[in-house]
């Protein structure tokens, strides 16, 4: 399937049009820093014709689907197999001190989601991976088989956000003692056994949090995210954008977290006057997270848990 067909990218109009101000300047440069299958950076490159995209991402597979889909737009693109964190290295290679726009769509992307090989999905039986970079590091398994039940616990808690983390815990090592974890199923199976039934009656399913939590772990989203949204922020030119799409609470936290930092700067109370250092530097384009209404749900489902924030650089 034409990648432009398998994948729809989420709220593609409101992104555009928060970072268009900045993308309108001569030799505007923006980096789509989750590239995934190229959908936004589609819409930003056919509506500013002078716009150069630097996307990333960390999945190579991702990189050359891209590559093809936007063949069409020449030099005008430069695709790099980086973590979103590296994104200082990877414009200082490229000799890109500053700027104009920056967008994150977090997550995990639709085509790791439709590739049941890939092992993000507890909708179907599939190889406990989770990689987004199958390339490098452990997987889902590893994590799975080898955690301590106190890390284990950690994991589900932390990142999963997960009520019943020490149930699931104690089961899984339990069960890997017998027979080391390979496959999604059994984990799924094993998550909707430990849960109390009444916990299980809403929610949907209840393998989502375990999930959620091992593919943040085995990928270091968080820890990645937390490195790179202030070198975004330093990477902004003045007027230029930055715009992000959460898809849990965890990462919009540290969004919301990031912009605050910039947008009300922790001010000693009695000044006469606030030192320039002080002073605002970003400001805020959205009114705490934005949600997809039910025509963009219509067009997109899996816009249902995205949260967007946006900011402006208004001061080096």
């Amino acid at each position: 399937m034409a990648t432009a067909v398998r994948h729809q990218p989420v709220l593609p109009d409101r992104v555009i049009a928060l970072l268009a101000p900045a993308l309108t300047a001569p030799d505007a440069v923006l980096v789509d820093a989750t590239l995934g299958l190229g959908g936004h950076a589609e819409h930003a490159l056919t509506q500013f014709p002078n716009l150069h995209l630097v996307g990333l991402d960390r999945d190579n597979q991702a990189i050359e689907l891209s590559r093809e889909r936007l063949s069409n737009f020449g030099e005008r693109i430069t695709l790099v197999h980086a973590v979103y964190d590296e994104l200082p290295e990877v414009l200082r290679s490229l000799g890109l001190p500053k700027v104009q726009g920056i967008l994150f769509d977090l997550g995990v992307s639709s085509m790791q989601l439709d590739e049941a090989e890939r092992g993000f999905s507890y909708a179907n039986n599939a190889p406990l991976d989770m990689r987004m970079d199958a390339s490098t590091g452990v997987t889902a398994a590893d994590v799975l088989n080898t955690y301590e039940e106190k890390q284990l616990v950690r994991v589900l808690r932390m990142y999963g956000e997960e009520k019943f983390a020490g149930r699931i815990a104690s089961r899984i090592v339990k069960e890997r003692a017998v027979t080391p974890f390979t496959n999604s199923t059994r984990l799924v199976d094993l998550i909707r056994d430990a849960i109390p039934a009444p916990a299980r009656r809403t929610g949907g399913n209840p393998a989502k949090r375990t999930f959620q939590a091992l593919r943040i772990e085995v990928n270091g989203e968080l820890d990645a995210l937390g490195a790179a949204l202030p070198a975004a922020l330093d990477a902004l030119c003045l007027g230029g954008r930055i715009v992000v799409m959460s898809y849990q609470s965890l990462e919009d936290k540290m969004v919301k977290r990031a912009f605050a930092k910039g947008a009300h700067p922790d001010i000693p109370r009695g000044l006469p006057v606030i030192p320039e250092e002080l002073l605002p530097w970003l400001r805020l384009l959205t009114r705490g997270a934005e949600v997809a209404d039910e025509a963009a749900l219509a067009d997109n489902p899996r816009a249902a848990s995205v949260r967007v924030r946006a900011a402006e650089r208004v001061a080096a």
